[in-house]
């Protein structure tokens, strides 16, 4: 038996009103794009719109600028001694400590002092090993000694070539020898023609001598005719000699003649002598400068021995010991170490202040001059100061400003390092005694205030970081730097200071540090 085919789509329902058009279906259709596109897409888009918003003050350019808070004063009428705040404090030297520096580098052998021991200037402090300083110190003596014999010898020689050239006796002496063996040589030259005339007779008379015993030869000895020609020729030998004598004897006479004329000259220019002089004049020069350069080092051997002995600069106390014996300090040495050579420090214990930790809401009440009463454990009764200046140290955990005061006649209990307590005391300041009767006043520096159009204004940093304008309506009163604000200033606002170049109302800023020292003074 066949099956039949079974349809069923017979059983489909169709849920749609059944006089719905077509236009409610597109509606239908649209309102699933815009759930399944549009709600995603306005969800992303307003969170990039957060995330932008949330970094906005990162991506966009800002100027740095440092501010500082509004100046809020006490301005209630004062008398003049009366207590305003106290502060704690410690003491410390004034201006600092004084640190007593070796001045030639070793090794500390003794120490003398101990902390907090008086001295005056000059006592000795502490002793160096000092066995090389001696030594050189000898050694520089007997080159000093050695010095001063060779300054005597440049001197004898100084004097004989004074001598020498003032009255040159070794001169006149050789002139008159030459004089005299010239005056020989001429009496010589002189007595030679007699001398050869009588030669010449001789020699005629041995002649005749020699003829006559030759004629008697047979009656003679024979003995006696050689003894006659011995005679004859010694006589004309003689007369040869002499004859030969005279071109010598000449010669010898022009020679005597030109040794006096030169030792003439030689007396009249001195040359030699005036050499001889200069050399012994330069040699004394000399000398005496490797005297004085002996007696430099004996100074410098002595100087640098004396630096052994580390002495007081000033009178006062000893503070504290920074080195010990054996410590080695470098002394004056190039390359030494900014505290390398320091020994001791040192306070004048008429000389003290006080370094006192001031809050900063009671900071606009500090003025220079003012009176400080100062009270310690150590001393009994109370100690005269007054405010020195500000300092730059300001402490962020304990928000304070370092002040210095001055301690006026310190008792001879006190010393630094120790603590203290201070009292600030009203001054005689008629700014402040003719105040009104307001608790708290508003004051601005003097210097951040600008002025347009007959109006003061002055910049402000907002709680979004952004500058802005701010118009004042001054009161006219002021205390040093600072002047009254009567209204446009809240307690809270937090001034620009720096960075106001060319700055406009609504510029986005970025805060790079707090001033707290404008208009404190």
């Amino acid at each position: 038996m066949a099956k039949l085919p079974i349809d069923l789509s017979q059983l489909a329902m169709n849920r749609l009103p059944v006089n719905s058009d077509l236009k409610k279906s597109r509606h239908f259709q649209v309102k699933r794009v815009l759930a399944r596109y549009a709600l995603p897409a306005a969800i992303l888009t307003g969170f990039l719109a957060l995330v932008i918003a949330a970094a906005g003050n990162h991506l966009m350019p800002m100027r740095s600028v440092t501010i500082m808070p509004v100046v809020v004063k006490k301005v209630e009428g004062q008398p003049a001694g009366s207590d305003l705040f106290q502060a704690p404090g410690w003491i410390e030297p004034r201006p600092m400590a004084v640190s007593v520096a070796a001045m030639a580098p070793g090794v500390i052998e003794e120490l003398m002092v101990v902390a907090g021991q008086k001295v005056e200037k000059g006592d000795a402090i502490a002793k160096l090993v000092s066995v090389d300083a001696e030594l050189s110190l000898e050694q520089s003596k007997n080159t000093l000694a050695i010095r001063q014999g060779e300054i005597k010898g440049a001197e004898a020689e100084l004097l004989a070539a004074r001598i020498r050239v003032e009255d040159p006796v070794h001169l006149r002496v050789q002139l008159a020898d030459a004089q005299s063996n010239l005056a020989k040589a001429k009496t010589e030259l002189g007595k030679l023609p007699y001398l050869i005339e009588a030669a010449d007779a001789n020699v005629k008379y041995a002649r005749v001598n020699l003829d006559g015993k030759r004629s008697a030869r047979n009656a003679i000895a024979e003995i006696i005719i050689t003894q006659a020609e011995n005679e004859y020729a010694i006589a004309i030998a003689s007369l040869n000699e002499l004859e030969q004598r005279k071109p010598n004897l000449e010669r010898e006479v022009q020679a005597f003649e030109d040794v006096v004329t030169s030792l003439k000259h030689q007396l009249k220019l001195l040359v030699e002598e005036h050499r001889q002089f200069s050399e012994a004049e330069a040699k004394v020069q000399s000398a005496v400068a490797y005297l004085n350069e002996a007696k430099l080092q004996v100074r410098l051997a002595e100087l640098a021995l004396d630096r052994n002995t580390i002495r007081a600069p000033m009178s006062g106390r000893i503070l504290r010991l920074v080195a010990s014996p054996g410590t080695r300090v470098m002394g004056l040495e190039a390359n030494a170490g900014q505290s390398s050579s320091t020994v001791v420090e040192m306070y004048d214990p008429q000389t003290l202040q006080v370094r006192a930790d001031v809050r900063l809401e009671d900071v606009p009440l500090v003025s220079q001059g003012q009176p400080v009463k100062i009270e310690t454990a150590s001393a009994p009764g109370e100690i005269r100061g007054r405010v020195l200046n500000f300092t730059s140290s300001a402490n962020i955990q304990k928000n304070t400003l370092e002040v210095k005061v001055e301690i006026l006649d310190p008792p001879a209990a006190v010393s630094p390092e120790m603590l203290v307590t201070t009292t600030f005391q009203a001054p005689a300041n008629e700014a402040l005694a003719s105040s009104t009767s307001e608790k708290e006043r508003i004051f601005v520096p003097r210097q951040l205030l600008q002025s347009s159009e007959n109006l003061s204004y002055i910049w402000i940093i907002d709680e979004h970081s952004i500058a802005r304008k701010r118009t004042l309506e001054l009161d006219g009163k002021g205390v040093g730097e600072l002047i009254a604000v009567k209204s446009g200033l809240r307690v809270t606002d937090k001034l620009i200071t720096n960075g106001l170049d060319g700055m406009k109302d609504g510029t986005r800023v970025r805060v790079t540090g707090t001033d707290l020292t404008i208009g404190i003074h």
